[in-house]
């Protein structure tokens, strides 16, 4: 009698919808996503699971967790998705077109310039479609851990991570205080005169102020922290409102509605020089979209640095 075969009997469209319920951790909104019934779902997951042989997931209440299979199986979806895109990328390309999915993960203050920067991409290749994730560092730094995305932009890169990552833009970091301060009139103020004001900062993990408290460390000058908050928007005002100074990308006052309430310091030291990087984990070979976006924003990075340069000047 010829033996059963053990190989695993599974299609494509069970893998996509286990794919959703594992990323959204809901058939709902996973069948949403993927503008199907619920009932759908919930069958087609059960066939998975009968043909792996192992329960891929776990529901506890309303919340649904993998299991260690069901970890072993989302990685395997994503690397299999990965690579079909990256071959329906190369197939165009062969065809003469950039078409295909580009994902993006960067930190906040990156939103200052890089959708600016998409909007001539997007008119040069039309075929492209972009999910933007814009988070801070630390969920920027879990998605890269995970190879969640196909390009990473932060402006301090992680060092316990085996990267790929490549300096495309200056990040200058500059000292702003409300309009009407009376250290705005002043020229090469002294760290140890700044020190005294009141320090609106970033939460802890930003890259501002992982750079801010490096260089202030290095100039042995102690500035506590008197408030936190976790966007630039939230701080920017929170200065015009009188509450103290802080330290901000230069990026950040860039089409700036607020002019008129800031006023930029001039601080011995600042501004601090920082840079932004584009990343990718180590050994990952990128697709041709992803390949067309780097070389993109590389060549194009002196346009925003020229504004920022002329930004100085005005200042």
């Amino acid at each position: 009698m010829a033996e059963k075969s053990s190989r695993m009997r599974v299609t494509w469209n069970q893998l996509r919808l286990f794919e959703a319920v594992a990323r959204r951790q809901s058939f709902t909104r996973a069948a949403e996503d993927l503008f199907v019934v619920q009932p759908t779902v919930s069958a087609q997951i059960k066939q998975l699971t009968a043909s792996v042989g192992l329960p891929l997931l776990e529901q506890v209440g309303k919340k649904i967790y993998l299991t260690d299979a069901g970890r072993e199986l989302q990685q395997t979806c994503r690397e299999l998705f990965d690579a079909w895109e990256r071959f329906e990328m190369r197939v165009a390309d062969l065809k003469g077109v950039k078409e295909g999915r580009l994902r993006i993960a960067m930190v906040t203050t990156a939103k200052y310039f890089v959708p600016r920067m998409l909007g001539p991409f997007y008119k040069r290749y039309p075929g492209v479609d972009l999910a933007l994730e814009i988070v801070n560092r630390d969920r920027v730094i879990e998605r890269l851990v995970n190879n969640m995305d196909d390009l990473y932009i932060m402006g301090v890169p992680p060092d316990h991570i085996a990267i790929e990552k490549h300096l495309f833009l200056e990040n200058p970091l500059v000292v702003i205080a409300p309009r009407e301060h009376e250290l705005a009139q002043r020229q090469r103020i002294p760290l140890t005169r700044l020190a005294r004001e009141r320090l609106i900062a970033r939460e802890f993990g930003s890259g501002t102020r992982i750079t801010t408290e490096d260089f202030l460390r290095k100039h042995k000058i102690k500035w506590p922290i008197q408030m936190e908050l976790g966007n630039n928007e939230a701080i920017k005002w929170a200065v015009a409102g009188g509450l103290g100074v802080s330290v901000v990308s230069q990026h950040s006052l860039l089409l700036e509605p607020m002019h008129d309430k800031l006023a930029v310091l001039d601080v011995e030291g600042f501004p601090v020089h920082a840079s932004w990087y584009v990343l990718y984990p180590q050994g990952k070979q990128l697709s041709v979209v992803a390949r067309t976006f780097f070389d993109y924003l590389t060549a194009e990075a002196v346009n925003i640095q020229n504004e920022l340069i002329a930004a100085a000047r005005m200042a």
